[in-house]
């Protein structure tokens, strides 16, 4: 079991901040994205400092693809099928834990809907 911390960004304005202009992010820490819709949806770096790993999850919390992004880039790195939400944590953190496509990570509803 691991722990996650980790910011929700549920509302347009956050969604589009997320991560950018942090120099630092403790290993147990992240963002959680809830979008509006289940889609095929895309993140990228610009104003990133930092590098990160990105899963995307079903509207269950289920691990659809995992992404690794560099920082300062706007390269698109995108769900293969619909998404309700993504994880960003550091680069490498999911890996490192043995999470891959079909793990659920469990508590994603606890974030509420989208705003």
């Amino acid at each position: 079991m691991h722990r996650i911390e980790a910011e929700v960004a549920s509302h347009p304005e956050s969604r589009q901040i997320g991560l950018m202009q942090r120099s630092f992010m403790a290993p147990q820490r992240g963002m959680l994205f809830v979008f509006p819709d289940l889609a095929k949806h895309c993140m990228w770096m610009r104003n990133t400092l930092l590098p990160l790993s990105v899963a995307f999850l079903d509207e269950k919390g289920v691990v659809i693809n995992i992404e690794d992004m560099q920082p300062k880039t706007e390269v698109n790195h995108c769900a293969s099928r619909p998404a309700r939400y993504a994880l960003e944590m550091n680069l490498g953190w999911f890996r490192s834990r043995g999470f891959a496509s079909g793990i659920a990570i469990s508590g994603v509803e606890k974030a509420g809907p989208p705003r």
